[in-house]
């Protein structure tokens, strides 16, 4: 994929046509991921330069609070020395404020289409117990089935928390363990029973499935849907 990089729209020379035309090249690739039903990761790529250029338009001191991760503190200083320099250059601050207006409908347009493709995969995408489930669901296994009906792919998921802005926020890694090849035999409770008696570690593990009707790539787009899926059927669950 074309990246942007962080501070794409303050790099060098700050012209509106060079800005525009870096974009609008960044998005004809994306364009060309969606077209193929694959979401991640230029789905949150594009949501955080939408999500950039908003803080650096209205509070710079908002970006180190909300991108601590992936703005280096080259970055910050880059972006606080270009505020320096609009203060002194109304100029240079009128072609910014160019660049910003044009380049935020484009980027909140793909991302409404990245959502919809989101959305259409989620509601095709149905979540539910393996069996009984035990007390505590931190840590578990998922079980995905697409529409091509021939394999069962399971992954180990572990569930954290964490705390920003005063808010908590459940995540979910999961690593891939083994596909299964679906017949009579390797039904998804034989799956789960299989799993127990040949994985340690969890001796008693809360097993769910995915499964779809749907085609789609499963690294980039199915199986990140069905990992926030999972987060939020959880959660549901244990309100």
């Amino acid at each position: 994929m074309g990246a942007l990089s962080e501070t794409w729209f303050a790099d060098g020379y700050i012209d509106f046509e060079l800005k525009k035309y870096t974009l609008l090249a960044y998005l004809q690739d994306i364009n060309h991921y969606f077209t193929q039903s694959k979401l991640y990761p230029q789905l949150s790529d594009i949501i955080f330069h939408y999500n950039n250029l908003v803080a650096f338009r209205d509070n710079k001191q908002f970006l180190q609070q909300q991108f601590p991760k992936r703005l280096t503190a080259v970055n910050l200083q880059k972006l606080e020395l270009l505020y320096e320099q609009l203060i002194a250059d109304d100029e240079l601050m009128e072609e910014l404020e160019t660049i910003i207006q044009y380049s935020l409908p484009q980027l909140n347009s793909r991302i409404k289409e990245g959502a919809e493709i989101y959305d259409y995969v989620a509601e095709n995408l149905s979540i539910f117990p393996v069996g009984l489930i035990p007390l505590e669901t931190a840590e578990g296994y998922l079980l995905l089935c697409d529409g091509r009906g021939s394999q069962t792919l399971v992954y180990a998921y572990r569930l954290t928390i964490f705390e920003r802005h005063d808010e908590k926020f459940r995540g979910i890694h999961t690593q891939y363990v083994q596909t299964y090849r679906k017949d009579f035999v390797h039904t998804i409770g034989h799956i789960k029973t299989m799993l127990i008696r040949e994985r340690n570690d969890l001796p008693n593990p809360a097993v769910y499935c995915a499964e779809t009707p749907l085609v789609v790539p499963v690294n980039e787009t199915l199986l990140p849907v069905a990992k926030r899926s999972l987060v939020k059927y959880i959660a549901e669950q244990a309100a």
